[in-house]
């Protein structure tokens, strides 16, 4: 696992990205509510009927309705790094039936052993800092012959501005994400049984490059991880001529009067 250790989250820098952004997150996560839709049909097809669900990394709780509608006797934990998160999750709740909400890492869940029949998680993992404790932490509270899905990130995922940004310095503008059969060969060494693995590319169309850091603002996705050799080279340069040189060398990409950006998304079950 060692890519892992190339660039390190300041975790309360993403839990204040989070909590900024929690309020207009739907507004614009139109990926990462597409990416639970289809995390969540995947379980369609399997035969569970769990008594206690984690949604870990719950966000503003996109994912509680349909796990409310597909496990009508569960109760549900919803956790997330960010108050203000949770605070957008509490509306899915109805009077005889809602998530209970907890604030916590998945890298240190604050949960018994052998608590839960299912663990939900859709796009959380590329924010931790060590993959195989979050993994470590879902198998703990996990009760045997429980299930785990997941979605996260693939390394493909904003290639398209990773690579103009590499034009202004070699600076970690844009996060590095871990490669599905690296998270397949740590589901194993964490001891999760038979793991099933699967990606897709899936593109976003844009007018300019703005747009797309735009919205990667607005929904709190532009935390930047700190890699140990460059961490302080380029900080500060957002400059007019930064900017102006990440757009050119953008434009490259433009197919149809439209800039892709993409998400290569990976699950597990």
């Amino acid at each position: 696992m060692g890519q892992q250790s190339l660039q390190l989250f300041n975790q309360s820098r993403v839990r204040r990205a989070f909590d900024r952004a929690a309020k207009k997150y739907d507004q614009y996560a139109v990926l990462q509510n597409e990416v639970c839709n289809r995390l969540l049909e995947k379980l369609v097809c399997v035969k569970i009927s769990p008594e206690y669900i984690l949604d870990a990394g719950a966000g503003t709780g996109s994912a509680v309705p349909g796990l409310f509608q597909m496990y009508r006797k569960a109760s549900l934990v919803a956790l997330d790094l960010s108050e203000n998160m949770l605070d957008m999750t509490s509306r899915h709740g109805r009077f005889l039936r809602s998530p209970h909400l907890v604030c916590a890492d998945i890298e240190q869940l604050p949960f018994a052993d052998n608590t839960f029949d299912l663990i939900f998680s859709n796009l959380t993992l590329q924010w931790c800092n060590d993959l195989n404790a979050a993994l470590s932490e879902a198998r703990r509270v996990l009760k045997p012959g429980g299930l785990y899905v997941f979605s996260t990130f693939g390394p493909d995922t904003l290639k398209e501005l990773r690579y103009s940004w590499s034009k202004v310095d070699e600076s970690n503008h844009v996060n590095r994400f871990i490669d599905m059969h690296d998270i397949g060969d740590a589901l194993l060494h964490d001891g999760f049984a038979e793991p099933v693995m699967e990606a897709e590319l899936i593109t976003v169309t844009y007018n300019t490059v703005d747009e797309i850091m735009h919205d990667l603002k607005a929904i709190g996705a532009n935390v930047t991880a700190e890699s140990p050799q460059n961490s302080r080279v380029g900080r500060g340069l957002a400059g007019k001529s930064v900017i102006q040189t990440v757009r050119q060398a953008y434009e490259q990409f433009r197919q149809n009067n439209l800039l892709p950006a993409s998400y290569e998304i990976i699950y597990g079950h």
